[in-house]
């Protein structure tokens, strides 16, 4: 093909795509006016976007490489400045030096502006040297623990989030208070995100097990100990201070205060076998012990402090304990009923020939989804660990046949996840309980996490519920369903009526909903469609989840964080080392930062390059 052709073509294919864009703005006009005055120019970038990616334009970028022209890989923020840019050089190569201009659009540089300009309104301030926020999920012990707040924040905590669906207004407001005392201690202007619950579709409870404890350690294969047992010894109101307790054990407040460190408390369990848990420190109004025994505790153990200076022994017993959490354990081809009814479940009741009597059984907290629900669409069960079908339903049952779980048994226990991605579910927008808490998130968040968000009614209703507040905050939608995916860009559209707004691409049901092999797409569309319309996204769900959880990171882990900075904030669950997990995103975030922005590659100088070295030593972050 000559050039004079190879020109031609690409001008025609670019008026294709500015005369739908056209379109699409005479057809969306009433949506763009409806939309806050700040998001005015971003809501009609982001429909020229849509009409641009409604053409199937891998042949035009190919062509425009191969002229040695720009590709629009990167064009989402300023879609029509790019296509004019690209057709007056086109004019030009062509002998005709005409100038392409349009009003009201918007510049590269303009772009970037907008969208710093609305993280900052939505996140506030960036760190020093790091231009991604990191959001960190605050622990109960947050309530109490004024210089676990502070830590965080002074390690690079830019949004503390608390989530409604845990914890009570009561302890929301200690959060808050600690957060704003350690802002003002610190200099520092930490935002407070809150949360809603949503419709949350899990399962219901489990009849009670026996009230007891088993003690257990981590063992080698030989079955020699080589972790001992972390157990939180005190009065039974006073809770641990982080989650790293493998037992709780409550005792009367008077035996606990006796208790020094290197005392050994001994007992006999409910095997009588002769154990004993070793203290080490005090903590708070609680002390911590080790112990290397395997033991079952139940309710009223006799307990014996044995003091170390051998002024004597006093004895107490084991107060009340919760039942331990039951469970249902599912093979592959087993039935697992899914009723309406709110009894606790069980597992499947076998007879003495191992032959099943009675299927297990759990209810679920969304009974109104029985209606919606067809035989053969997909189950996933506890984060997708477990799959089924839907074999057979009534509207009082649901009857699931597993295609995939362990080999040995995989465990269902309450409150577990139930996704139903292929199944028309008419749940969404605000529960009862959200309306509640939005009476104090309302008044006291920097910005609202929307949970489950669908469709633009979710929206919609959220927006006329907030309207009862003189608070306005900023509002961020969780994308963490197939249908919220789908509709996307239309539920930006109608939640650019108020200001700021976000994206937060929960990925956790995300990419259950969606199915593993679209995800790794799916997530970078959600991007894409955001950045057109110039918001902020959080990348969330099991960030640095190992290193929060147990101390040490995986390979995959790592690089998935350093992916996340091409976002605007990442968001970090709790865990035991969560201090450590802040201080290492921060480190990842500002050493990636030098190598890209968003998604444009940058190419830093490679120190020795002309003697085929290679070095990134100037990037380590202390």
């Amino acid at each position: 093909m000559k050039n004079q052709e190879k020109l031609s073509m690409l001008n025609n294919r670019i008026e294709e795509i500015t005369d739908k864009a056209k379109v699409l703005e005479n057809n969306y006009k009433d949506l763009i006016l409806k939309v806050h005055p700040m998001y005015r120019e971003s809501a009609l970038n982001l429909t020229h976007y849509l009409a641009f990616r409604s053409f199937d334009i891998d042949e035009l970028q190919d062509l425009l490489r191969y002229t040695g022209l720009p590709d629009m890989a990167n064009i989402e923020g300023h879609v029509m400045k790019s296509l004019l840019a690209i057709k007056t050089i086109i004019n030009h190569l062509s002998g005709d030096q005409v100038i392409e201009k349009q009003k009201n659009i918007i510049s590269i540089k303009k772009s970037e502006k907008l969208l710093r300009k609305n993280t900052k309104q939505l996140f506030g301030y960036k760190s020093k040297k790091r231009v991604t926020r990191i959001m960190v999920t605050l622990p109960t012990s947050a309530a109490e623990d004024y210089s676990l707040v502070n830590r965080l924040i002074s390690l690079g905590m830019n949004s503390a989030r608390i989530n409604c669906a845990h914890d009570n207004p009561e302890l929301w407001s200690k959060m808050i208070e600690n957060i704003n005392r350690a802002n003002k201690a610190l200099k520092k202007k930490c935002k407070v995100m809150m949360d809603l619950g949503g419709p949350k579709l899990r399962t219901g409870s489990m009849m009670p097990g026996p009230k007891l404890i088993h003690i257990k350690q981590e063992r080698d294969q030989l079955g020699k100990v080589i972790k001992p047992a972390k157990i939180w010894i005190a009065a039974p109101d006073i809770p641990p201070p982080d989650n790293s307790a493998d037992a709780i054990l409550p005792v009367n407040k008077l035996l606990s205060d006796k208790i020094k460190a290197g005392n050994t408390i001994s007992f006999i369990d409910s095997r009588d076998k002769k154990c004993k848990i070793i203290t080490e420190k005090k903590q708070g109004k609680g002390r911590w012990g080790v112990c290397s025994d395997s033991a079952y505790i139940t309710t009223g153990t006799e307990l014996i402090l044995n003091k170390v200076k051998k002024t004597g022994k006093e004895k107490t017993f084991v107060g009340e304990l919760m039942p331990i959490e039951q469970f249902i354990t599912l093979h592959k081809g087993d039935i697992l009923i899914l009723h309406k009814d709110p009894k606790p479940g069980e597992p499947a009741l076998y007879d003495n020939a191992g032959k099943i009597i009675n299927d297990a059984h759990i209810s679920c907290t969304l009974p109104e989804i029985f209606n919606d629900v067809k035989i053969n669409e997909p189950v996933f069960l506890n984060d997708g660990k477990i799959e089924g079908f839907i074999e057979k339903a009534n509207p009082d049952e649901i009857y699931i046949r597993i295609s995939y779980a362990k080999e040995s048994g995989s465990k269902l226990k309450a409150d577990k996840g139930i996704n139903l991605p292929e199944s028309n579910l008419k749940v969404g927008g605000l529960t009862a309980k959200d309306k509640y808490d939005l009476d104090f998130v309302a008044n006291n968040a920097d910005a609202v996490n929307f949970s489950f968000v669908n469709q633009a009614s979710d929206v919609n209703e959220y927006l006329e519920e907030v309207e009862k507040y003189d608070s306005k905050p900023g509002l961020i939608l969780k994308i963490e369903t197939r249908k919220g995916f789908k509709n996307l860009p239309e539920i930006l559209m109608h939640g650019m009526q108020t200001f700021p707004l976000g994206v937060m691409i929960a990925r956790g049901d995300l990419a259950i909903e969606t199915g593993w092999k679209n995800f790794a797409t799916i997530q970078e569309e959600i991007m894409r469609i955001s950045e057109a319309a110039h918001l902020p996204v959080i990348w969330a769900t099991q960030v640095l989840e190992n290193l929060a959880r147990k101390g040490v990171p995986t390979i995959s882990e790592i690089t998935d964080a350093a992916l996340a900075q091409r976002t605007e904030c990442v968001m970090l669950n709790k865990g035991a080392y969560i201090e450590k997990t802040v201080k290492t995103l921060d480190k990842i975030l500002r050493r990636m930062q030098k190598f890209q922005k968003k998604k444009q590659t940058i190419l830093p100088k490679i120190e020795d390059a002309e003697n085929l070295k290679l070095s990134h030593d100037r990037f380590d972050i202390q």
